[in-house]
């Protein structure tokens, strides 16, 4: 008997440094593919802040060349351009050695508040109605169709807005006024082409307000139009201004629209109604030719393409600073 229960205990020890040796091996498992796990995410990271890093310096070598490099022209007199000329000049006129960034820069501001003025009011009350008064069914309708107008390739935006957008305008206001090519039919179609992201964004920071503060103010007596303008819209402030921001600065990169639609002519105006050359059109129109290294036009894309680079960057710093400064916190 002593000895069945002597077996049975060694049994039992062995049986138990069996499972604990299994514990120990599932444990050293389960931390290496933690550890791999991690190393990826890692490598990731590192990955998209190299990638970064190298778009910034390729970008900023190839810039310099444009004012350090000499260019003599067909008579052989040497010519320079000049930082502060870049940033001074009223005109670009690469063939004339004049090469001033203001007036791609005014043409892509221009557009981009014009498509601005079209996706932010519809945007905006197209994410409140879906947030506050719409019913699931017609959520679930309305939806679909920003998405399908999300997947609408930009190309065929632009042909829209030659073929469609600008007759309209010429109806509008005069075939006298308005131009085939212009900032106005440019700028309002690429407005609908941003709308689903205004939509997307604003919506979703607006139903992130808890319920709570709605109903405390329905029990105070206010109606749903009041709740949504004095509670809502405050408390989801900062999504609905990085959604806003984030919106320019798609516009800001947006290309074949305006390559197709705003024209190919470097203007300094004001007016909508007048084609113009945006720094994305700039670039477009461009690289489609064939040009030679280190040339006036080949350095100029590297110099609009930084610029461009730096009002996109400067316009995310701008909406994360927004975000951190009006942002509710909700327990």
């Amino acid at each position: 008997m002593d000895n069945q229960v002597m077996i049975t205990r060694s049994q039992q020890a062995i049986l138990g440094l069996t499972r604990d040796d299994a514990r120990l091996g599932l444990g050293k498992k389960l931390r290496l593919n933690e550890s791999l796990i991690q190393g990826f995410l890692f490598l990731c990271g590192f990955l998209t802040i190299f990638t970064t890093v190298a778009i910034v310096i390729v970008l900023g070598r190839e810039s310099l060349l444009l004012f350090s490099t000499e260019y003599i022209d067909s008579a052989g007199r040497v010519h320079s351009i000049e930082i502060i000329d870049f940033f001074n000049t009223t005109q670009w006129q690469p063939h004339r050695y004049l090469v001033g960034i203001a007036p791609l820069a005014a043409a892509t501001l221009l557009s981009s508040f014009i498509a601005m003025v079209v996706a932010l009011p519809l945007g905006l009350g197209a994410a409140i109605y879906l947030s506050e008064y719409a019913s699931p069914s017609v959520r679930n309708t309305i939806k679909p169709i920003l998405e399908v107008l999300a997947g609408i390739p930009t190309v065929v935006y632009g042909f829209f807005a030659l073929q469609f957008m600008t007759p309209l305008l010429k109806s509008a206001f005069g075939g006298g006024t308005v131009e085939t090519f212009n900032i106005a039919s440019a700028g309002a179609v690429m407005g609908i082409m941003i709308l689903p992201l205004v939509v997307s964004m604003s919506e979703d920071a607006l139903s992130a307000v808890p319920r709570s503060l709605r109903q405390a103010s329905y029990g105070l007596g206010s109606t749903r139009l009041e709740t949504t303008i004095r509670v809502v819209l405050p408390a989801a402030v900062s999504g609905i201004i990085a959604a806003v921001i984030i919106a320019i600065s798609r516009a800001i990169g947006e290309t074949m629209i305006m390559a197709i639609a705003a024209g190919a002519r470097p203007n300094l105006t004001l007016d909508p109604f007048e084609s113009a050359w945006t720094m994305t059109g700039y670039i477009a129109s461009i690289s489609g030719g064939d040009l030679g290294y280190d040339t006036l036009d080949y350095n100029s894309i590297f110099v609009v393409g930084l610029f461009l680079f730096l009002m996109t960057l400067g316009l995310n710093i701008v909406s994360r600073a927004f975000v951190a400064r009006f942002r509710e916190v909700y327990e």
